[in-house]
């Protein structure tokens, strides 16, 4: 993920906050263009030229808007949700897509409990009341939050956040959460629970869960009549993990004792939307991040993380690319370029069209053969799309699409190799496995092409040719090489029996045309030959 001299340009839309865009502001390979409006037509003239962009919710990042960034390498969100961006099609591009998931926890989670008190003590209605010249007290009964009981759906950041708030209340808290360890729950003293058993037994019920197939509309009409009587709901979340038809009609049945929404199905919220007449319903217009300090915390993390992404190609805050830290990735770099130039030989010496690849790694990283992967299917695609179409974030979709089965696999290293990569790809009239190892820490080499055993440094243009292993076909190919002024660098000849086949590996410093190869056909020894150009 590198630009054209190493100077970067990040656009900057939505209002992000100022003071947090120092890590950019700061570094002097980075020009940060900053249009408030992204309706503004300055924004889509800049949009062309940007190697990074950063919005909050208000930018809808969609294919057709992808589809004219072509530098861009990197989408962050300041704030959490990102369902203003189309994933799939930026992964399809090639583009990291990052949030900021921790900066505004506290802002979050405090705007929930302001919720939860100004519905269990009628605020917002009071407040109504009193400016319109009453002074209803009786009307205004509420209830203490002590001896209740909280259903949290989700402990995450937040949620987390909101249990041990709650409990400092005096609440009981119970929490569905199918991803919550036993070591969090114990952490936040809360009882888990079934998601049934946190939507019936809850006084109050508090949704702190993304906006996903499996959550929108989870509390709908079912689910909400499945609740306590009088029981109060909070959503700070995403808009459209509640049914607000639903919700409208318990509150008005009387069902539900009151309900608090900072999130909403669309927003803003349109004229005509029946909350707007619900009773004991409080509506603030998502306000969960809205805070000086979450704004600066948000903008600050998500500058650092598009800052990471550019300069030193760390994905670690990706959430559509493989998890792994520049410092991690720098370690990786000599095992990475190696994959990738195993998946250009693989690619170019398997017979037929590609339906599938095997990667296998034998090493001491943890963390390597997931972007290793990537990185194999970017040598394997490149020359079938094109350089610029497939890079590590893309690497996985473009196979998908092309219905190439990918798998991967750790293995105990068995050889003398401290890092080996075996490499298998199917075609659709054969098999061809390479091999790839490190020698010491940063040296690769190819060590295996089929079940020949070679020694070839992956770099520049390799001619990998069958022959008949006999006398003199070494000296004539060379000949033919210097007849054309191409100079060999290396020559791997290797054959399981004399007078058998052979395989030669030839590198070569000059680009061999395919007037050349076919000279080399002609050669009554030769039976194959294919130019790999690695570069």
């Amino acid at each position: 993920m590198t630009a054209a001299a190493d100077r970067f340009v990040v656009l900057v839309t939505d209002k992000v906050q100022e003071s947090g865009l120092t890590a950019l502001r700061s570094d002097d390979r980075f020009d940060v263009v900053k249009i408030d409006d992204s309706t503004d037509p300055a924004f889509a003239e800049a949009l062309p030229k940007a190697h990074g962009l950063i919005v909050r919710s208000a930018t809808k990042v969609r294919a057709e808007m992808l589809a004219d960034a072509t530098n861009l390498r990197v989408i962050g969100r300041a704030g959490v949700g990102v369902d203003n961006i189309d994933i799939p099609a930026a992964t399809a591009r090639g583009v990291a897509v990052m949030n900021a998931p921790a900066g505004n926890t506290v802002s979050a989670a405090e705007l929930t409990m302001a919720l939860i008190l100004s519905m269990a003590r009628k605020v917002a209605a009071a407040d109504a009341s009193v400016r319109s010249g009453e002074w209803a007290r009786s009307a205004f009964k509420g209830a203490e939050l002590r001896g209740r009981t909280l259903g949290l759906i989700g402990a995450g950041r937040i949620g987390g956040e909101v249990a041990r708030r709650c409990r400092a209340f005096g609440m009981r808290v119970i929490c569905h959460d199918p991803y919550m360890s036993s070591e969090r729950a114990a952490d936040l003293k809360v009882e888990p629970v079934s998601l049934e058993e946190a939507i019936t037994g809850a006084d109050i019920l508090s949704l702190h869960v993304p906006l996903t197939d499996d959550t929108r509309r989870m509390l709908d009409a079912e689910s909400i009549a499945r609740m306590k009587k009088g029981a109060f709901l909070v959503n700070v979340a995403r808009g459209g993990v509640v049914d607000e038809n639903a919700l409208v009609d318990a509150l008005e049945s009387g069902h539900l004792g009151g309900a608090a929404l900072d999130v909403f199905e669309n927003e803003p919220l349109e004229e005509g939307s029946r909350l707007r007449g619900a009773p004991n319903l409080v509506l603030t217009p998502h306000l969960g991040a809205s805070t000086s300090e979450a704004q600066e915390l948000v903008a600050t993390e998500i500058a650092e993380g598009v800052r990471a992404a550019l300069a030193e190609s760390d994905l670690s805050a990706a959430l559509n690319a493989p998890a792994i830290a520049g410092e991690t990735m720098r370690a990786l770099a000599p095992l990475l370029d190696l994959g990738e130039a195993l998946g250009v030989v693989g690619w170019a010496l398997v017979p037929g069209a590609v339906t599938g690849v095997e990667v296998r790694y034998a090493g001491g990283s943890d963390d390597a053969l997931e972007p290793l992967t990537s990185r194999v299917l970017v040598g394997l695609l490149r020359n079938v799309l094109g350089a610029d179409q497939v890079n590590l974030v893309s690497a996985r979709h473009r196979a998908a699409e092309r219905d190439i089965d990918v798998s991967r696999t750790r293995v105990s290293n068995p050889h003398d190799y401290t890092e080996l990569i075996e490499l298998r790809v199917r075609g659709e009239r054969g098999d061809m496995h390479v091999s790839g190892a490190l020698l010491g820490e940063a040296h690769p080499r190819i060590v295996q092409i089929q079940d020949y055993y070679v020694d070839v440094v992956p770099s520049g243009t390799l001619l990998v040719m069958r022959n008949d292993d006999v006398p003199g076909v070494i000296g004539r190919v060379g000949t033919l090489l210097g007849d054309h002024g191409i100079n060999i660098a290396g020559y791997n000849q290797a054959r399981r029996s004399r007078g058998g086949d052979a395989l030669a590996a030839i590198v070569v410093d000059d680009d061999v045309s395919d007037a050349v190869r076919q000279e080399i056909l002609a050669l009554p020894e030769v039976s194959s030959a294919v130019v790999v150009r690695l570069g």
